[in-house]
C-alpha cells in the first residue's frame, strides 16, 4: 500500500524537509569561504539541539560560542545554548556561572548577579571562580566593599592570580582604600613583574597615597609592558570578551598607561616647583 503524505508525521515530515537544505549548506561548506562554513555549522548546531534536545550538548554548544576563536565568538548563541542547557538540566555545575558571564558582558548586571548568587548558593567554594565573578559584578554596580570581600575569598583559593589581584586593587582604589590596592598590586608584581595591568594599578595606587616617585617609576614601566601587549595577552587578561575588539581594548590599556603616566609626571613637576 503506498504511504500517503497523511501517514507522515509531522516530526518526519520536518526531517526530510530538511535533507535538501543540509545537502545545501553542505556543498556551502566546501564551496565557500569561513561565513559559509560558520553558517553550515550554526545551522547544523540548531539542527541537532531541535531534533534531539541535550543539555551536555547544548552547555558545550554554548562555550563554543563563548570561546576565544572569532569565528566561533557569538555572545547571543552561547546565551541561547546555556539558556537550554539549563532548562533541560538545571543540576550542571557551571551553568549558572557562565550566564552569570554572559549577562555581565551584556551589561545586565542585575541578572547577571542572580545568576551568580544561585551559583554560590548551590556550589559554594566547589567552584571559587563563582567569587571572582560575583566581585566583578559588585564593582561594576558599584558596590565595592561586597566586591573587595568576594575578591580577597577568591584569593584564599588562588593567592597569585594576577588578574584576581590587579581587580581585588581595583576596587580597593574605588573604596578609597590605596594602601591595601598598592600591597595586593605589589604581591602580584613579585610573581609578573612585567605585567602591565599591575604595574599600572600599582603606580595610582602609589599615586593616590603620596608616593611620586616610586608611582612615575612604576607607571614608566607600565608604559613599556603595555607596548608588547599581543592580542593572546589580551584574550587571557579577558575571557569571554569578543575576540574582534582585542586590538581596541590593547589601544585603550595602551593610552591609559600613558595617559597615567602623563598625570603623574604633573604632580612630580608640580610638587618640585613648590
Amino acid at each position: 500500500m503506498r504511504r500517503t503524505l497523511a501517514g507522515i508525521s509531522a516530526r518526519t515530515l520536518g526531517v526530510a524537509m530538511l535533507v535538501p537544505l543540509l545537502l545545501a549548506l553542505m556543498v556551502l561548506t566546501v564551496q565557500g569561504g569561513q561565513h559559509a562554513r560558520i553558517l553550515a555549522g550554526n545551522f547544523f548546531e540548531d539542527i541537532s539541539d531541535m531534533v534531539a534536545p541535550n543539555a551536555d550538548r547544548a552547555f558545550r554548544y554554548g562555550q563554543k560560542h563563548f570561546s576565544s576563536r572569532a569565528e566561533d565568538y557569538d555572545i547571543a548563541r552561547a546565551e541561547h545554548f546555556f539558556v537550554n542547557a539549563m532548562i533541560r538540566d538545571p543540576d550542571l555545575p557551571l551553568v549558572r556561572h557562565e550566564l552569570a558571564r554572559v549577562y555581565f558582558l551584556k551589561g545586565d548586571f542585575a541578572k547577571a548577579l542572580s545568576f551568580i548568587d544561585a551559583q554560590v548558593a548551590l556550589y559554594g567554594d566547589e567552584f571559587p571562580n563563582a567569587y571572582y565573578v560575583r566581585g566583578l559584578i559588585e564593582g561594576y554596580m558599584g558596590d565595592y566593599a561586597a566586591s573587595a570581600q568576594d575578591y580577597k575569598h577568591f584569593l584564599q583559593f588562588e593567592p597569585h592570580n594576577w588578574a584576581a589581584l590587579n581587580d581585588y586593587a581595583w576596587v580597593l582604589l574605588k573604596a578609597n582604600r590605596p594602601r591595601e590596592a598598592a600591597e595586593a598590586t605589589a604581591e602580584g608584581l613579585q610573581y609578573f613583574p612585567d605585567n602591565p595591568w599591575l604595574l599600572n594599578s600599582n603606580s595610582i595606587a602609589l599615586y593616590e597615597i603620596g608616593n611620586l616617585e616610586d608611582a612615575h617609576k612604576y607607571a614608566r614601566l607600565a608604559v613599556a609592558a603595555s607596548q608588547k601587549v599581543t592580542k593572546a595577552d589580551w584574550l587571557r587578561a579577558y575571557p569571554g570578551n569578543d575576540p574582534k575588539i582585542a586590538a581596541e581594548g590593547i589601544a585603550s590599556l595602551q593610552k591609559a598607561t600613558s595617559d597615567n603616566m602623563h598625570t603623574i609626571e604633573a604632580a612630580l613637576a608640580s610638587s618640585t616647583v613648590q
